[in-house]
Formats: structure tokens, C-alpha cells, sequence
């Protein structure tokens, strides 16, 4: 059974991350992945909107299909997407050497989990990157 890292691990992925892909986010400001990419973006990490379905810039920021596509280093990929549709997204994050993988609350896929984790990223499952910054870094990185 999958377990998530401490909060001390947590706490030092979000302080020590700047560039954080958003998986499965809109470009509808009233959708929570929307809202919570303009909240890490507020808090001083570059977002990457990646979503297929978007055709101009979200929050400022160039979208891309994949996380492949990205150029730059990717320290969190924050999935926004329905649980069955996670294992290709841990693949795509391991093949684009991400960091770490972040599943939101609600968003539970153990074998993606472990897979992300067998091939080194820190994954957290199952709980909201903003709560636990909030929770774990307060107003400050």
C-alpha cells in the first residue's frame, strides 16, 4: 500500500521546486486546476500548463500537449486528471525527468505511484498541492 512522504520531505520538495508542469489544466478561471496553477504561480513557481486541448496561453504561460514537450526542468508534475487516466502520465513524467509526481486529492493510482517511484520520483497521492504548501510553507517559500 502506497504511503506518502513526510511532511518534512513535502515541505523541502516545495521549497527547494520552481518550474511545476500542470497536467489536465483549463483555461476556465471557475476550474480548481485554473485556480490552484495561478495559486503556485502567485506563489513563485513557473507553471506549464499541459493540457492537448488548449490553443493559447494560460496564466501568461505557453500551454503544451505533453509533458515531453517541455524543454525546460520539471521539478513537479501536478496531475489534475481522473485516476485511470494517471499511469500514462507517470510514464510521461519519468520519461521527461521530472522530480516528483503530485496526484491532487481525489486522484489515487497506486501502480502509477509505484512506478513513478521505482524510477526515482518523490510521489505524492491523493492530496492538494496548495493546502500543503499553505500547510507546510505558510505565505513563505
Amino acid at each position: 500500500m502506497f504511503e506518502n512522504p513526510s511532511d518534512e520531505i513535502r515541505k523541502k520538495l516545495l521549497q527547494e521546486a520552481k518550474n511545476i508542469a500542470v497536467v489536465g489544466c483549463s483555461d476556465n478561471p471557475a476550474r480548481t486546476s485554473h485556480m490552484i496553477a495561478q495559486a503556485l504561480q502567485k506563489a513563485g513557481y513557473r507553471i506549464f500548463p499541459v493540457n492537448p486541448n488548449l490553443t493559447g496561453p494560460v496564466l501568461g504561460e505557453k500551454p503544451y500537449a505533453s509533458l515531453t514537450e517541455i524543454k525546460e526542468p520539471i521539478d513537479i508534475v501536478n496531475v489534475f486528471r481522473r485516476s485511470e487516466h494517471v499511469f500514462p502520465v507517470a510514464k510521461e513524467a519519468v520519461e521527461a525527468g521530472a522530480k516528483a509526481l503530485w496526484l491532487q486529492e481525489g486522484v489515487i493510482h497506486e501502480e502509477a505511484a509505484r512506478y513513478a517511484a521505482e524510477n526515482g520520483l518523490i510521489v505524492v497521492m491523493d492530496r492538494c498541492i496548495k493546502v500543503d504548501h499553505a500547510i507546510l510553507l505558510g505565505t513563505n517559500r
